[in-house]
């Protein structure tokens, strides 16, 4: 058994994601690519977006801090903190409507 703070893993992601020429970071929780669940604590600046993508199985995307707005299509949901958003299973992007942090989650 393991244990992580969230709240605290949160906070210096996004001190990272503002720093960075990227505007973006991330750490992973649990899992990796060897197994069926990855859990990853993502973070973007302001105004930055992850590129559109499409990921095999199933994905959520539960809001930590800030707000973030997932693209599909012409389709579109914004997310606060505490919002559970599921991917659809086409091609999506987030972007940060404000700077933001969110628990990635891929199930294989």
């Amino acid at each position: 058994m393991s244990k992580v703070s969230l709240p605290a893993l949160v906070r210096r992601q996004v001190a990272l994601a503002r720093t960075a020429s990227s505007g973006r970071s991330a750490a992973t929780v649990h899992g990796g690519h060897e197994r069926a669940l990855r859990q990853t604590v993502m973070a973007l600046r302001q105004g930055e977006h992850l590129h559109e993508h499409e990921h095999p199985g199933e994905v959520t995307v539960h809001v930590l801090h800030g707000r973030v707005r997932l693209v599909a299509g012409r389709d579109s949901w914004e997310g606060l903190p505490g919002d559970l958003l599921i991917l659809p299973p086409r091609r999506h992007r987030v972007e940060a409507v404000r700077d933001c942090a969110f628990l990635f989650t891929h199930a294989r």
